[in-house]
Parts: C-alpha cells; structure tokens; sequence
C-alpha cells in the first residue's frame, strides 16, 4: 500500500485555516484550481434540480421519468470517474483533468438547446462521464500535492466549493427565473454550466503534476509495468475496493436522495413558489459550506472515520425530523442549517480517505472506481425517490431512501481502518 501506518507525518497546527498559511505556492495554486473547479461542477450538476419543476410542466413527464436524468447523469459519471481515473494513472492528473472539465462544458452549453425530454436525457448523459472525471482526477491531484498533515483539511475545503457552486446555481435561478419566463430561463441555466471551460486556462498555466505522480509513472515506463484498470479487484486490495465502494454508495445515496429532491418538496409539498423557496435553499447551502469546512477539520483532528460515523448518525436524525415533523415553514427554514450541515460535511473526508487507501500505481484507477461506482448506485436513489413518490408523499420517498443510505454509508466506514496522516510514496 502507498500509505503504511509505520509512515505517519506529524499534525502540526491543527486550527482549520493553519494549513493554508503554511502550503507552498504550487499546493496553494491547486488548491484554488481544484477549489473553483468543486463550485463549477457543484453549479453545473445542481442546475437541473432547479429547473426539474419547469421541465415538468412544460416537457409534461411525470416526476419519475424527470429523476431519470438525475439518475441517467450519476450512472453516466460512475463510469467517467473510473476511465478518468485509470486515465489519470496514465497520462497524470492535471491533463486528464483538464480533458473532464471541457468536456462537461460542453454539454451543459448542449443542454441549453435541447428540444424534448429525449434529447436533455443524452446530454445529461453524456455531460455525467465529464462530470465524474473531473472528481476523479481532481482529488487524486489535491490528495496528492497537499502535504499528509494538512490533506484532510485541504481537500475537504475544496470540497465546500461544491456548496458555493450549489448557491451560484440557486442565485441565477432566482435572477433568471424573476427576470425571463420559465421557458427561457431553464435554457439560461444551463448555458451558465458551460462557464468552467475557462478554468482550464488557469490549469494549463499555473497547475502542474505532483512529483509523486511523475516519479511513480517514471518508473512504470521504465520497467514497463502498465498497471491493469482490473487491478484494485485482485489480491488484498479487493477488500479495500468492496468497502471503499460501499461506503461512497452510501454517503452519496442518501445525499442525492436529499438535494435533488429538496427543491421540488419545498414547492409541491410545502406550497413555496420558486423564488420565495430561494431563502429556505440557502439555510441548506450555508449549512452545508459550513459543514464541508468543519468536517475538513475533523477529518484532520480526530481521523476520516470518525468523521464519517459521526456525521452520518447526525444526518440521520435531521433527515427525520426535517420530512416527518409536522414543523412551521418557519422551523422548517431553521433546519435547513443543520440538515445541509450533516448531509455534506462528511464528503470533506472522502478525497483524502480514498487517497490514502491505494497504492500510487493504482490511485487514480482505485479513487475513481470507488467514488464512482458509489455515484452511480446512488444515481438509482432520484429515480426512485421520484418513483415511489407517486404512491406516497415525496417526504416519505425521501426520508426512507435517505436512512438506507445512512446506515450502509456507517456500517462500511466502521469496518475499514483509519488513514489519517499517512504519507505517500511513488514506489508503493
């Protein structure tokens, strides 16, 4: 393995913000490569949530075959993420990121111009194999450039991109939705996804491969060793690959069961308009950036596990309260705090856990195969939160599909070991 428990690099200051006084200007340049690219491809995936309301009425499908695109985009990402990730083993992270991210571009721009159901559906697709690579090799590049001390901490606040993503989306659909009618604006929404195409010139200039990435596949073309993409499913590192991937299952099933259905409950079940659901949308958003910070530091302070256990038992007792309660609009707004809190902050742990599982011949191939493959189980969960939606209340859906998630997300945790601080070499 890449990272032995003999190889253990020492926390030093332990306060949230202590590691970014102390990165290097390359670690500081990726971290804000990787930190932009988090709250673009946050934006770009939450903009259909958004709009599924308006493709509804006017496409008029049913609420089932509208979380089909959801769950068609999640799929289509899971096998992204695990060809990016092999392809990051490759020809190194940044220009395989780079690659994911106009790709992903593009298709959002495509989205905008979609003339029926059908034709959204394979752009969404098509857009989910980017949209998972770009995951896939951003972590890699993050887990890999951040010193071991500061790494959970680092890439759990790039992590929190992904909220201010989330909230640039909520924003432009306010805007949008208020200045145009809804059967311009949805276009407008989607055209705003193809903005991270820009990132890459930042990329191409200021990011480049981390030495342990270049020195492992130095030595690879040296010997000739091509590591297989089947790999991670032979000898010890099986076990590591079914746990690992069971525990992204469950912590991405339950979030996804979460937010992608959120705003469609605040508007049908709790008779808020879209714009004037903005407010209740932004109590979930500021919890979860605030989650994402402070499971960051968790993740360094007391390990990635504990970070996982805790938080998971903690989004299970908010999702209940949040869909059963018999709670004032108002009580309602207030718990959007702390279920965004609880149903995002333990992603912070994840790229640095993933990271630190394998070997660095077998990082990317590993990394994105287990993220991935959970993203595309927990696709399933917008489909049928959608579907059994139709027989019961879309609360109900929620809550139940949510608790699944949760209990396997916390069962896989506990049976894998703690990582935190373990060191990376290119030769293991």
């Amino acid at each position: 393995m890449a990272t032995s428990s003999s190889t253990v690099a020492p926390i030093e200051d332990t306060s949230l913000t202590g590691f970014y006084r102390d990165m290097t200007v390359p670690e500081k340049r990726t971290f804000w490569a990787c930190a932009t690219g988090w709250a673009l491809d946050g934006m770009d995936f939450m903009i259909y949530p958004l709009v599924i309301g308006t493709i509804i009425m006017l496409w008029q499908v049913d609420a089932g075959t509208a979380g089909l695109a959801g769950t068609v985009t999640l799929l289509a990402s899971a096998l992204g993420g695990w060809g990016a990730g092999y392809l990051a083993d490759r020809i190194g992270r940044v220009r395989t990121l780079q690659l994911t991210i106009i790709w992903f571009s593009f298709f959002s721009l495509l989205c905008a111009f979609a003339q029926n159901f059908e034709q959204l559906l394979i752009f969404r697709a098509l857009l989910g194999l980017g949209f998972g690579g770009e995951w896939a090799a951003g972590a890699v590049l993050m887990g890999e450039t951040i010193r071991a001390q500061y790494r959970g901490r680092a890439v759990g606040s790039v992590q929190s991109g992904w909220a201010v993503g989330w909230g640039l989306a909520v924003l432009a659909q306010a805007a949008l939705f208020s200045l145009l009618p809804a059967e311009q604006a949805w276009r407008w929404m989607f055209a705003i996804g193809a903005l991270p195409a820009l990132l890459v010139l930042y990329l191409r200039a200021y990011v480049k491969e981390p030495e342990v990435s270049v020195e492992a596949r130095a030595k690879l073309a040296a010997t000739g060793d091509r590591p297989s993409i089947l790999e991670i499913f032979q000898g010890p590192i099986l076990k590591t690959t079914i746990l690992a991937s069971l525990v992204t299952t469950g912590c991405q099933g339950g979030y996804y069961a979460i937010t992608f259905w959120v705003p469609r409950f605040l508007t049908t079940e709790r008779k808020l308009s879209i714009v004037s659901s903005t407010g209740y949308l932004s109590a979930v958003i500021i919890g979860s950036f605030v989650g994402y910070l402070v499971g960051a530091w968790f993740a360094d302070k007391y390990g990635r596990r504990s970070l996982f256990l805790s938080f998971s038992l903690g989004a299970m007792v908010v999702v209940l309260a949040y869909t059963q309660l018999p709670l004032s609009n108002e009580l309602l707004w207030v718990l959007g705090f702390p279920l965004g809190f609880f149903a995002s902050g333990y992603f912070s742990g994840m790229g640095a856990f993933l990271t630190e599982l394998y070997p660095t011949r077998l990082r990317g191939s590993g990394q994105g195969f287990c993220y991935n493959f959970g993203r595309g189980v927990g696709a399933l969960f917008p489909f049928l939160v959608g579907y059994l939606s139709q027989v019961t209340s879309l609360a109900n859906a929620i809550c139940l599909f949510a608790l699944v998630a949760y209990v396997l997300f916390f069962l896989a945790a506990y049976a894998l070991p703690e990582t935190r601080g373990k060191v990376l070499h290119a030769d293991a």
